[in-house]
């Protein structure tokens, strides 16, 4: 076949060897794993075969990324509002201390309008990975960073942590998506940047990659095998990335990433199933997020229910049906999805994030993690496998 484009990513052997047992990485030895490098390369496979061999190199094939699409989506009057959102109120960040104040947080996403008034006295700091320039013309990245860290609009409180100072806007989805290439620049960014959290609503498109094989001229059978090579690379690549981001914490550069289960699953359907949680969020070390609803939109007490679109499998669930933040261009938005609850997750995270640089000076990451999902409530008639350990909540 012709050649591909494929991400070769050099990291500390030892780090390497250490992934494949899943060990705590975050108390080497010797001296940083700073010379960590992701580039993107085309290649035979021959040449990627090659570049396999060498120790200290990790090679996966790139691989489509994909928003995970909001399920519904519903313009919103401002007027219509006042307080908290219910999400907001969901995860006790209405009633909590803290707001976010000292850290700083990633949304890896469509880019965001850095001009709504959500984010006046916000530091955003903007990078563009794919080339299609700075800004959010989906209003995806916008609407996520609303609900982690956005201010009051109209009278209505968005973000969960709206006392962050600062918050890193990593496009890697532009008008035509992006790849897994631009995910694992992008999160080696938004560590070197200082970012306490980084939330990730996307996912690999394992069927589009398929296809793109398909229409190069492999067999169906061929184009199959093909992309659960690179799934399995890639899988290995953002394990080791995820390696790393924990490696950092004894040097003062970590986080923890958070990422969307999906929104595959169809358990309203007349034949209903489940999918389990897609790339990223299925890579070791990512904290995955499902979606949860209200049993009664109209009954603030009536309890939670798992979203029907959530994919099983997630570490912890959140608000995700009916979420309304920030709309590209002004105004508010209601859309639904586990897109959704992982900022809330994220936001969540940054309050915790807070305390643990309040109690003891340093935000470790998998205390940080322990923390969150530790933390995390039962929510009544929501199984294990549908909102893992359940509802993440603020500190009080």
């Amino acid at each position: 076949m012709a050649d591909h484009s494929w991400i070769v990513m050099d990291l500390d052997p030892d780090l390497l060897d250490r992934v494949d047992g899943y060990p705590t990485i975050g108390h080497l030895d010797e001296d940083p794993p700073t010379d960590l490098t992701v580039r993107q390369a085309t290649l035979s496979d021959d040449e990627a075969a090659d570049h396999r061999r060498r120790p200290g190199r990790l090679v996966a094939e790139s691989m489509p990324l994909t928003l995970i699409e909001p399920v519904t989506s519903t313009d919103v009057a401002a007027d219509a509002l006042a307080g908290p959102t219910w999400g907001v109120v969901a995860v006790g960040a209405d009633t909590s201390p803290l707001t976010g104040d000292g850290i700083t947080v990633a949304v890896l996403d469509t880019g965001i309008d850095v001009d709504h008034p959500a984010f006046t006295g916000l530091e955003v700091v903007e990078r563009d990975f794919t080339g299609s320039g700075n800004g959010d013309t989906n209003g995806h990245g916008t609407h996520c960073a609303g609900t982690i860290a956005g201010r009051d609009v109209d009278g209505t409180r968005i973000g969960v942590a709206p006392g962050i100072p600062r918050l890193l806007a990593g496009k890697v989805l532009g008008d035509g998506g992006g790849g897994t290439d631009l995910i694992a620049e992008a999160i080696q960014w938004a560590v070197d940047e200082g970012a306490s959290v980084l939330s990730m609503s996307l996912g690999i498109d394992f069927p589009g990659f398929v296809a793109r094989m398909v229409d190069r001229g492999l067999p169906v059978e061929a184009a199959t095998s093909r992309a659960l090579a690179a799934y399995r690379d890639n899988l290995r690549l953002l394990e080791a990335l995820s390696a790393y981001v924990r490696a950092q914490f004894r040097f003062g550069e970590s986080g923890i990433l958070v990422a969307a289960a999906g929104n595959e699953s169809r358990r309203d359907a007349p034949d209903p199933y489940t999918i389990d949680v897609a790339p990223p969020a299925a890579s070791q070390g990512f904290v995955s997020v499902a979606a949860l609803g209200r049993a009664d939109a109209d009954d603030p007490d009536g309890g939670l229910t798992v979203a029907p679109f959530s994919n099983t499998g997630a570490m912890v669930a959140a608000p995700g049906v009916d979420v309304v933040s920030a709309a590209a261009g002004g105004g508010l938005r209601s859309l639904s999805g586990t897109s959704m609850a992982t900022p809330h997750v994220a936001g969540v995270s940054a309050l915790w994030a807070q305390r643990l640089l309040e109690d003891v000076g340093i935000v470790d990451p998998s205390l940080l993690a322990d923390r969150v999902v530790g933390t995390a409530r039962t929510v009544p008639d929501v199984t294990f496998p549908d909102g893992g350990a359940g509802l993440v909540t603020a500190p009080a």
